[in-house]
């Protein structure tokens, strides 16, 4: 033990006047407490040591620092009493110093070596506090103190500080951890226990900036401090390196990319206590559930070198998947051994003078997720011993793979994004392979190849629900909203005749009797629309306003104006009863097919594309090209082919059930065009779609565009009906699939029994068209 006065205060400290002094007269009291309550041997011990303690006579004396070497005997005692038992005092960081103030008189030869070499090598700290940091922390320690003695009110501050400084040897950081006991401090007031505002106290409590302000509210000099502080410093340096690559991982970006994983790196050779021992991190990502190298370089990069772009992807992909599946660490002192050398997996590591090397395989959630390298250069080595001083460190290299691993597959979905579109299940593979050719030729440097993602051979089906003459019932809707609002404004214009009559509310009226004649006719086109709104805008409306302003607002212009604000917003009227209806079925429609986009996909793989027009259509593609995996069979298409059947049979009766509650009362019809050839598809980039291939292909999407008027042959009558389901189709072969499956929704009572048989108009372009019509049971 020794018994010297440190002084660590140095120029980083601000001074604090503290009336305090050095007693061991909390130390006393607590022994009594001890000897009184103790049952075991102990008690002879604490009762030894009071014994002592009374003969000194010492328990009331303020002792100076000066004066304090001349009581060694009882600075032992309270080393005794207060280490643990067992403890080898070589082994043991342990003090005593002057109340709140850095200064240590007593200790372990360890607890000096460590101070004194703080003390000398204070400039080679990292990360230095400032002299306004450490004072800070000094009031922060006071103030609590104060507080929970004299005011029971606890703050939650840290009694421990850390300490970082670079190993003369290693040139690595070491962390020390300082703790501070003040058990046997006592404080008490120099006068009357100050009053505070409590809820001041609070305030300054929950601001972290505010201890400076306890000091105007309750200063120090009105109080006074005795007792002892006991340090106690221990090495934590493998702790905070854990920490520093766990704060690594929370703060990265991608502009500190570097500077990050070499902080990392810094720290793993803080953990094993060498610069010499080099590291490298290796992240398994996958792309399709397949591994692939990600061009993360964060070490020395000897595994990217040795398993990444000096492999072909394929001979890369055998390689993990072999290793992954039964991934096992590796360790060798020698890569020169006469052992090692017959390894072939090791002769690319040789090439690049590895002489050391550990490779650890690292886990997160039980799953492989990438590979940590250890390993020297030329004639540096390690022992197996070393590699285990990795183990604390291992959850956090982990999580930070998994980090990695995340932003991987983010850069591949952004470019899927910015590339292409939002992609379904069943051709985010596809797009998964590109994006990675996209990103593997960038890392690269090399040109940006545009690669067409293309689908051959597919079965296409088609389908649509239209809402029945939604262009006749929206033309009505407009025409009756403007009957109306222009038969509000002649009864306006022809009540201000009575009051004040002018020529130019004659020529208004005239103009809306003409206007009324075009509207009785139910052919306004487009063009006689916007001139009729012209009328309204630019004529009736600003003459109104303006006879209003004039002579007040009367009764009958008031109502008017009202109404053209209500006929302005398209909130009221039949139009808007007519788009709410239609938006009722469509809501319904495109929810059922929502609802439905899972459910095709549990058979086979199928991409399923909506589009909403008046109503909701749709593309469904299925074949084998999009699972190559996962073997197609005809009754795969024959399953689509049922489910397409049946989900028109639900929507016709979903939609017929919502007529009772919509305002203007629509139907739907439904279309299903059966073409039995497969087609191809391909994704165009600039219309983020897919669309057909081919001239061939491209006949059928002008088939689907021109078949939704079509009419029966030699006559006037439509095809689709309200309540029907219609499939279309040219050649008998095309609907043998859809006959049994008509016939079983019939039995079942989905389907009516009217099936019809048909011949349609020819069109453009197309002749031979037929159709089936069946209706729809309703519910």
């Amino acid at each position: 033990m020794k018994n010297n006065i440190l002084d660590l205060s140095s120029e980083v400290v601000i001074p604090l006047e503290l009336d305090a002094a050095i007693s061991f007269r909390p130390f006393i009291d607590y022994l009594r407490k001890r000897v009184a309550g103790e049952r075991t041997a102990k008690a002879g011990i604490y009762t030894k040591a009071l014994e002592l303690f009374d003969q000194y006579n010492i328990r009331e004396k303020d002792i100076s620092l000066e004066e304090v070497n001349q009581y060694p005997e009882l600075l032992e005692l309270l080393y005794v009493c207060l280490s643990p038992p067992l403890a080898d005092e070589g082994d043991l960081a342990w003090g005593l110093s002057f109340p709140f103030q850095p200064q240590v008189f007593y200790g372990t030869e360890l607890l000096f070596q460590l101070l004194e070499s703080k003390v000398g090598e204070h400039d080679r700290e990292k990360d230095p506090k400032s002299p306004e940091a450490y004072h800070k922390d000094r009031l922060q320690l006071l103030y609590s103190f104060i507080l929970q003695r004299l005011y029971n009110l606890r703050m939650s501050v840290k009694t421990e500080q850390y300490h970082a400084g670079v190993h003369p040897e290693t040139g690595l950081l070491q962390y020390y951890q300082v703790h501070i006991n003040t058990d046997f401090l006592d404080v008490e007031p120099v006068g009357p226990l100050p009053e505070p505002n409590f809820g001041d106290i609070s305030l300054l409590m929950a601001d972290d900036t505010g201890y400076e302000a306890f000091e105007k509210i309750l200063p120090l000099s009105a109080f006074r401090f005795r007792g002892i502080c006991v340090l106690s410093i221990s090495d934590v340096t493998v702790q905070k390196a854990v920490d520093n690559i766990e704060n690594v991982r929370l703060a990265r970006t991608p502009d500190n990319d570097e500077s990050s994983y070499r902080n990392v790196i810094n720290s793993l050779k803080t953990i094993v206590g060498n610069q010499k021992i080099e590291f490298d991190l290796f992240p398994l990502v996958k792309i399709n559930n397949e591994p692939v190298y990600g061009y993360k370089k964060a070490g020395t990069g000897i595994l990217f070198e040795v398993w990444g772009d000096r492999l072909s992807p394929d001979v890369f992909r055998k390689q993990a998947k072999g290793y992954f599946s039964h991934p096992n660490s590796f360790f060798s002192r020698d890569l020169f051994g006469p052992k090692e050398m017959e390894i072939s997996f090791l002769e690319h590591f040789r090439k690049l003078k590895v002489r050391s090397l550990a490779l650890l395989p690292v886990f997160y959630n039980r799953q492989p997720v990438g590979v940590l390298a250890m390993h020297t250069w030329e004639d540096e080595t390690f022992e197996e011993t070393t590699v285990s001083l990795l183990e604390p460190a291992l959850p956090a290299i982990a999580q930070l793979f998994e980090v990695y691993i995340d932003e991987f597959n983010l850069e591949i979905e952004t470019i899927i994004k910015e590339k292409f579109t939002s992609i379904q299940p069943s051709v985010q593979w596809k797009f998964n392979e590109i994006a990675w050719h996209y990103l593997r030729d960038r890392k690269k440097g090399l040109p940006e190849v545009a690669e067409t993602i293309q689908f051959n051979e597919v079965y296409p089906l088609y389908g649509a629900v239209d809402i029945r003459n939604s262009t006749i019932e929206r033309n009505k809707a407009i025409i009756s909203d403007l009957d109306t609002h222009l038969e509000l404004l002649m009864t306006t214009l022809k009540t201000l005749q009575t009051e004040h009559y002018t020529v130019l509310q004659e020529e208004m009226i005239y103009k809306c009797g003409k206007w009324k004649e075009v509207l009785g006719q139910q052919q306004l086109n487009g063009n006689d629309e916007n001139k009729l709104v012209g009328f309204f805008r630019e004529e009736t409306t600003p003459y109104l306003q303006h006879i209003s302003k004039q002579n007040g607002n009367s009764l009958i212009l008031q109502e008017y104006l009202t109404a053209l604000e209500k006929f302005n917003s398209n909130l009221h009227g039949s139009k808007h009863a007519l788009e709410m209806s239609m938006q009722t079925i469509n809501t319904v429609v495109n929810n059922y097919f929502e609802a439905q986009k899972d459910q095709l996909q549990s058979s086979y793989p199928c991409y399923f594309e909506k589009f909403r027009t008046d109503g909701v259509e749709y593309d469904i593609y299925i074949g084998q090209s999009f699972a190559p995996d996962k073997p197609f069979n005809h009754f795969h298409l024959k399953n689509l082919r049922l489910w397409q059947l049946s989900s028109m049979a639900a929507v016709a009766q979903l939609t017929a059930s919502l007529v009772p509650e919509m305002a203007v009362p629509l139907r739907t019809t439904q279309l299903i065009f059966v073409h039995n050839h497969t087609i191809d598809i391909s994704f165009r980039a600039d219309e983020r779609k897919f669309d057909v291939e081919g001239a061939y292909n491209i006949r059928y999407q002008m088939i689907k565009k021109r078949i939704d008027k079509v009419h029966l042959r030699n006559s006037e009558e439509r095809l689709t009906q309200p309540d029907k389901i219609v499939l279309i189709y040219f050649d008998n072969k095309d609907i043998e699939d859809y006959l049994p499956f008509i016939q079983y929704l019939q039995e079942k009572g989905t389907l009516n029994n009217d099936l019809e048989e048909l011949d349609l108009e020819d069109l453009q372009g197309l002749s031979g068209l037929k159709a089936l019509r069946v209706g729809v049971a309703q519910l």
